[in-house]
C-alpha cells in the first residue's frame, strides 16, 4: 500500500528526547516499511528513516538555530521588511500543503496525519482518505469546533478511554501506541527507588508522586521536562523537596539515558489528575520488566493488567499500599504484556487494517 505519513515538525524523527507524537510516527513508519508497504514520510529536517523522506522544513521547530529562533521582531529600513523569527504556523501550513499537493495527484492510497486537527480541512479536497490519529487532541475543548465540522472523517483513538472526550467522531479503530522492543531490554535486577517519568505538569501528578514516595519510605527519581507555563508549579510544588535527599530530579533525558532508570526502578508512578489518552512511558516501563502504580483514569487501566503488571489505585493511600506489594509482580509478566499488545509491529498491523478498511470504502 502507498502511505503518506504526515508527521509533526516540532522534533526530528526519531526524537532524541521529548517528542511522543514524533516517536509514535517514527516507530509506525519503520514498522510499516518492514511489513512491505511503500511509505513516504513528510517530516522536518534532521529526520532519519528507511521510508521515502520528504523534508518540508530545514529544521524542526524545537531545534531551529537559536539565533534565528530568538531573533527580535523589528523593521529593517534597508529592505523595508519586518524581520523576525520563523513563523511556526507558516511552516506547518507549508508542511501540510506539500503532502496534500502530492496526495491530490493520486500518488498515495491513504494519508495518515499525526498533526492534531490541522490537516482535517484538506479531507474534502483530496480523493484518498485522510486518517487522523487524535493523540489526545480532543481533550482540548478549543479544538472541538473543527473536529465536529469534520467528524465524518476517519479517526483513530489511542485508547477506548480517549473516545470519551468527543464520542460523536467517526472512530474507525482503537490502535494502541507501540514501541521498539529492542530499545527497552527487560531487567529483573531492581533497586528500591520509585520513578516518575514525564512532563512536570500539574495534571501529571509529580507532586502526588512525591507524597506517595515519602509515605512509602522510598526514594523518588523524577525525570522529565519543565515547560515554561509550568515553571511556577515546579518552583512551588517540586523544587522544595529536592533538598531532602529523598527526591532526585535528573531533568529531561534522552530515551537511551532514561532506559536504565526504567530498568532499575521498583515501580513507575502514574498518579495524574486527568484522563490521559495513552501513556507511552507506561508501556516502556513494562517492557523493561518494571511494574506501574497508576490512578484509575484515562487509558491506564487498559495498559495495566491489575495485580499482574502493576496496580490501579483510586487514592494516595492505595498507592502507598501498592508500593508494599511490588514484590508480587514478575518482570516477565510486564514484558509479556508489551510484547503481545504494544509492540511497533502490533501497532503497524493495527493501522494496516485501518488503511485497508478506509480505502475499501
Amino acid at each position: 500500500m502507498r502511505i503518506a505519513m504526515l508527521a509533526p515538525i516540532n522534533w526530528p524523527l526519531p526524537p532524541a528526547g521529548y517528542g511522543p507524537w514524533e516517536l509514535v510516527a517514527s516507530n509506525l513508519t519503520e514498522a510499516l516499511v518492514a511489513l512491505g508497504h511503500e511509505v513516504t514520510l513528510f517530516a522536518a529536517g534532521g529526520t532519519r528513516t528507511t521510508a521515502n523522506l520528504v523534508t518540508t522544513t530545514p529544521h524542526a521547530l524545537a531545534t531551529w538555530p537559536e539565533a534565528e529562533r530568538n531573533r527580535p521582531r523589528e523593521f529593517d529600513p534597508e529592505s523595508g521588511l519586518l524581520e523576525g523569527p520563523p513563523d511556526a504556523r507558516v511552516l506547518e501550513q507549508l508542511h501540510i500543503a506539500t503532502c496534500m499537493e502530492r496526495a491530490a495527484t493520486g500518488e498515495f492510497d491513504v494519508v495518515h496525519s499525526h498533526l492534531h486537527v490541522h490537516a482535517l480541512v484538506f479531507g474534502r479536497l483530496v480523493d484518498c482518505p485522510i486518517v487522523t490519529t487524535l493523540h489526545g487532541s480532543a481533550w482540548n475543548r478549543a479544538a472541538h469546533p473543527i473536529l465536529r465540522a469534520y467528524r465524518h472523517m476517519p479517526f483513530v483513538s489511542l485508547s477506548n478511554a480517549e473516545r470519551t472526550f468527543l464520542p460523536e467522531l467517526n472512530y474507525v479503530a482503537t490502535v494502541h501506541n507501540g514501541i521498539r522492543l529492542d530499545a527497552f531490554p527487560i531487567s529483573s535486577d531492581k533497586e528500591d527507588f520509585l520513578l516518575f517519568a514525564g512532563r512536570l505538569a500539574p495534571e501529571k501528578g509529580p507532586d502526588t508522586a512525591i507524597e506517595v514516595a515519602r509515605r512509602a519510605g522510598r526514594r523518588l527519581v523524577i525525570a522529565g521536562m519543565v515547560e515554561p507555563q509550568h515553571e511556577g508549579f515546579f518552583e512551588e510544588r517540586i523544587k522544595p523537596h529536592l533538598d531532602n535527599g529523598q527526591v532526585e530530579f535528573v531533568g529531561l533525558l534522552s530515551q537511551p539515558d532514561l532506559v536504565p532508570y526504567l530498568q532499575k526502578a521498583a515501580a513507575v508512578l502514574f498518579l495524574g489528575r486527568w484522563q490521559e489518552p495513552f501513556g507511552l512511558s507506561a508501556v516502556e516501563a513494562q517492557a523493561c520488566g518494571t511494574p506501574l502504580i497508576a490512578t484509575r483514569l484515562g487509558a491506564l487501566p487498559e495498559i495495566i493488567i491489575d495485580g499482574q503488571t502493576g496496580f490501579v489505585v483510586d487514592s494516595v493511600d492505595e498507592a502507598v499500599e501498592a508500593a508494599k506489594q511490588l514484590h508480587t509482580i514478575h518482570p516477565a509478566a510486564c514484558r509479556a504484556n508489551v510484547e503481545s499488545r504494544f509492540s511497533d509491529d502490533a501497532m503497524a498491523r493495527g493501522y494496516q487494517d485501518v488503511y485497508a478498511a478506509v480505502t475499501s470504502g
